[in-house]
């Protein structure tokens, strides 16, 4: 078969692929970007998942150096925390066990993600420190400092469903509308633990090339990528008209915007615009990496994925509890941002496949011919892409639910937050919608540790990505 044929028959496999999530098409046909590539030596991946019932995806050999290692962080508000663990253990664990500091080249964070992805920016000059420095973050945080209901806010509420007229996006004392919790607990914690200017300092030094930020332009629904780079600039983003790139100096308010989820934390203005949480569109970045340069990801997503049926006993609850709303948000929240990314990692996966099964069949120059024909069809440059996945291996929504029922939440939380929140664990086996609430630093270090746990076995996977990226092996 010759490359113009192979061109045409892979165009017709993306096209007939799912795609339910809006930046899907963008993961199989990408962009040409300026990559550093070794011509005649196409890069063939692996993808590495959680394990399963199902048999494990082939693993192919990595035939080139790696030149980027992005670092991909999803969502979740507080589950956040559970993406420090993930990476605090590759930054002490692997870091040791390769004798070296591993390299994070790429940051790309939507909601809690993105600050995560800052704080990491912000501190690269501390390669392994910065990992204690976010976890320390998170295990500080005091629940009533964060959720704090908006009195306000509440009442406008109550007045809007009896047909009051609605005010402005700021009420007479400039705080920002549109969120049942005051967001100045958050905000004060960005902004001091924070370094911006930081960023730009250690791009310059070559500690790091890239940082994006995703977030929901309000006014037109379509996802704004904040991009600060190295160089400068954008770099070619596509024609999807439903995400855009932009230049930017990453600062506070891109961050809460992001991290700005709709009917809990008001809509946050960047450059005079509203914007709100990036996860409504995109809440794994996984384009964003890509166009920024990445030829290897690690993407953390701190999201449970049950493969058996559940227990009768579980499915009979779940029955029984559906008709209540705040069951309901829960599953509703994770549907929205928590549950696109598998179909994302399949089509990497088969964009992989397609490459090493050519190189294998018509030699080491199949992607090279593959890519100058679907050039000149005006389709861009299909790369394979290295990718260790990490998900959450526990229920976080169970977790939360034991958690808010035990005696040390009861000692940490008291007042009316305290009570509010256990009154939503009582009789609940899982609580989703207390897993995305819990700023609370006893509970944000249980979900480090389940994170570390989760990568530890991923350890391999790890060492053989950052070894070639260091240049310890190329394999």
């Amino acid at each position: 078969m010759t490359a113009s044929r192979m061109a045409l028959t892979y165009r017709e496999l993306a096209r007939g692929l799912p795609t339910e999530n809006p930046e899907s098409p963008r993961l199989i046909r990408d962009s040409w970007e300026r990559v550093p590539h070794e011509r005649g030596a196409p890069r063939i991946v692996h993808d590495s998942r959680m394990p399963s019932t199902s048999s494990p995806p082939s693993r192919a050999t990595h035939t080139g150096p790696l030149h980027r290692v992005g670092l991909v962080l999803a969502g979740g508000s507080s589950r956040g925390a559970y993406e420090v663990g993930v990476v605090r253990y590759v930054l002490e664990e692997v870091s040791r066990t390769l004798g070296c500091d591993v390299p994070l080249d790429v940051l790309c964070g939507t909601s809690a993600g993105s600050i995560n992805a800052c704080m990491l920016a912000a501190h690269a000059d501390q390669p392994i420190a910065r990992g204690q420095i976010l976890a320390k973050h998170w295990t500080d945080l005091k629940l009533d400092e964060i959720v704090k209901p908006s009195a306000g806010e509440l009442l406008s509420l109550a007045g809007r469903l009896v047909g009051r007229a609605r005010k402005g996006m700021r009420d007479e004392d400039g705080m920002r509308r549109g969120g049942i919790l005051d967001p100045r607990g958050i905000e004060g914690i960005v902004r001091d633990a924070i370094p911006f200017d930081r960023v730009a300092t250690h791009m310059r030094a070559g500690r790091l090339s890239g940082l994006s930020i995703s977030a929901t332009h309000v006014s037109s629904g379509r996802t704004v990528v904040f991009v600060q780079r190295a160089q400068g600039g954008v770099p070619w983003w596509g024609g999807d008209p439903t995400m855009v790139g932009r230049a930017a100096e990453i600062r506070a308010e891109h961050v809460l915007a992001s991290a700005a989820v709709p009917l809990l934390f008001p809509a946050v203005a960047v450059d005079g615009q509203y914007y709100c949480d990036g996860g409504l569109r995109q809440n794994v970045p996984l384009s964003p990496a890509r166009r920024l340069g990445a030829d290897s990801l690690i993407v953390v997503n701190p999201r449970f994925i049950r493969e058996a049926e559940p227990e009768p006993d579980v499915a009979e609850a779940r029955e029984r509890d559906y008709p209540d709303p705040l069951f309901v948000v829960g599953k509703a929240m994770n549907a929205l941002l928590l549950d696109r990314i598998e179909n994302d990692i399949d089509r990497l996966q088969r964009l992989n496949a397609v490459l090493e099964a050519g190189t294998r069949r018509y030699g080491p120059t199949f992607a090279d011919g593959l890519n100058e024909e679907l050039k000149a069809m005006g389709v861009g440059m299909l790369r394979p892409l290295e990718v260790v996945y990490v998900r959450a291996a526990r229920d976080i929504g169970v977790m939360a639910a034991e958690y808010v029922r035990s005696p040390a939440f009861a000692r940490r939380v008291k007042g009316l937050t305290g009570r509010v929140l256990r009154r939503i664990a009582d009789g609940e086996r899982e609580a989703d919608l207390l897993s995305y609430l819990l700023f609370d630093g006893e509970f944000c270090g249980q979900l480090i540790e389940t994170g570390r746990e989760d990568a530890r076995a991923r350890h391999e996977e790890f060492a053989q990505l950052f070894a070639r990226r260091c240049g310890i092996v190329d394999s």
